[in-house]
């Protein structure tokens, strides 16, 4: 479960597209960017109208340009902060650092609770000022079904956007119990780097070998007086 809810599990884990893809996170995301691209696209080609007799064109939503201008922004920012997202669930298995990985998730999990935030008052927003459209303004209904479709995927965006919020939280939790948040996880590369240092400091002073090559000179002998004292010229 932990190499699921993080790529790869570990720093340099190889990327499978397909279990990628297959990822509920991963998929929440193109839902997502999908809805995004549906609402700034349906507001910003259908969202203006005018009247029969004029030739400015106003906001479909009651006239209101803010209405308009929000739906574009928001649809905008989605699309360019999912395609941000999914480019970090990408690299994500390459981070090695444990501050960097726990800012990376608490980073999607305050973002993604944001945008469901951020969604819920847009579509609360254009679903009042599409209800209080005055019918004169638009007497043809042109664009009706573009404005619907736009409350509509804000309403989902929601809880696209909150499923991801929910599910960077599990992500958070997994990482807090297991070893991958903890001041003690190091990188397996640099504990293979650093394991014939650790085995040459074990016991081999006790093998055969070199215990053949040197061997401590009895105590009794070396402090023996009669074998009294020979000196040496030079």
């Amino acid at each position: 479960m932990e190499g699921m809810a993080y790529g790869a599990g570990k720093a340099g884990g190889a990327f499978d597209p397909v279990t990628f893809i297959r990822q509920p996170q991963t998929i929440l995301r193109i839902v997502s960017w999908l809805f995004s691209i549906v609402i700034f696209g349906c507001i910003a080609n259908e969202g203006y109208v005018n009247r029969p007799n004029e030739v400015e064109e106003f906001c479909i939503f009651n006239r209101n340009q803010n209405a308009c201008n929000y739906g574009v922004t928001m649809g905008t920012l989605a699309f360019l902060c999912c395609v941000a997202f999914l480019a970090l669930d990408v690299y994500f298995p390459q981070i090695s650092s444990v501050k960097d990985r726990k800012k990376a998730v608490l980073a999607d999990v305050g973002v993604s609770a944001f945008w469901s935030f951020m969604w819920f008052v847009g579509f609360c927003f254009l679903a009042n000022q599409w209800q209080v459209a005055k019918h004169e303004d638009n007497p043809l209904r042109e664009g009706g079904d573009a404005a619907r479709a736009a409350i509509t995927f804000s309403f989902f965006s929601i809880f696209t956007w909150a499923g991801q919020a929910f599910l960077a939280f599990q992500r958070y939790k997994l990482g807090a119990d297991s070893a991958l948040f903890s001041q003690d996880y190091t990188d397996p590369s640099q504990d293979a780097a650093s394991a014939p240092y650790s085995s040459y400091a074990g016991g081999d002073l006790d093998s055969p070998s070199m215990s053949g090559s040197y061997q401590q000179p009895h105590n009794d002998a070396a402090f023996d007086a009669s074998a009294g004292y020979q000196r040496q010229d030079y």
